[in-house]
C-alpha cells in the first residue's frame, strides 16, 4: 500500500521548458522564465505572458542562458515549488564539465534517506529523554514523600480573625 502511495506521489504531472534567467546568486536556486500567452478578449488577440519560477537546482549545475525542463516537485522553500528535470540546451560551459543534474529517482531516494535519518535521530532523542525521565523519577518521589510527611499546623477558628 505504501509503495502505491509513493508511486502516486512521484508521478510527474507536467513538464515546462524555459530559459535560466539568473544563476549563481542563490544557493541551489535559479530563476527560470517560461513562455506563455494570454488571451485578450477586448482586442481578440493573444499576447505574450511569460512567467518566472524559482527552481531548485540540487547540484548548482545550471548557468544563465541554459534551456531547461522543469517539473513541479515538493516545496523546498516558500517560493520554490519546481525542480530541474534536465538540461535541454546548455549555454557556455558544456554539460559534461558541470555537476550532473540528478534524476527524479535519485532525488526521491535522497529525500527518503534524509527522512529515515531524521526519524532515526528523533527516535534516539525520544528514547534518551524517556531514559532520563525514568532515572529522575525515583528522586522526585523521595523528595515529595519527605516534604509531604510534615503535617501542617492545625488552625482553630479563634486564630483566624
Amino acid at each position: 500500500m505504501a509503495s502505491l502511495a509513493g508511486a502516486a506521489a512521484r508521478k510527474t504531472f507536467r513538464e515546462l521548458h524555459g530559459v535560466v534567467v539568473t544563476a549563481g546568486l542563490m544557493q541551489r536556486t535559479v530563476k527560470v522564465r517560461v513562455g506563455g500567452q494570454k488571451w485578450n478578449g477586448k482586442v481578440q488577440k493573444f499576447f505574450d505572458d511569460p512567467k518566472t519560477y524559482l527552481v531548485h537546482d540540487p547540484n548548482d549545475s545550471l548557468r544563465a542562458g541554459d534551456v531547461v525542463a522543469i517539473t513541479p516537485g515538493w516545496r523546498s522553500s516558500k517560493q520554490k515549488r519546481h525542480v530541474v528535470k534536465h538540461i535541454i540546451a546548455p549555454s557556455g560551459t558544456p554539460v559534461e564539465e558541470r555537476p550532473p543534474v540528478p534524476t527524479e529517482d535519485e532525488r526521491w531516494d535522497a529525500k527518503v534517506a534524509k527522512k529515515q535519518a531524521k526519524d532515526g535521530r528523533r527516535a534516539a532523542r525520544r528514547e534518551a529523554e524517556l531514559a532520563q525521565q525514568r532515572s529522575a523519577s525515583p528522586r522526585r518521589a523521595k523528595r515529595t514523600s519527605s516534604a509531604g510527611s510534615a503535617e501542617p499546623a492545625a488552625t482553630s477558628i479563634s486564630d483566624v480573625d
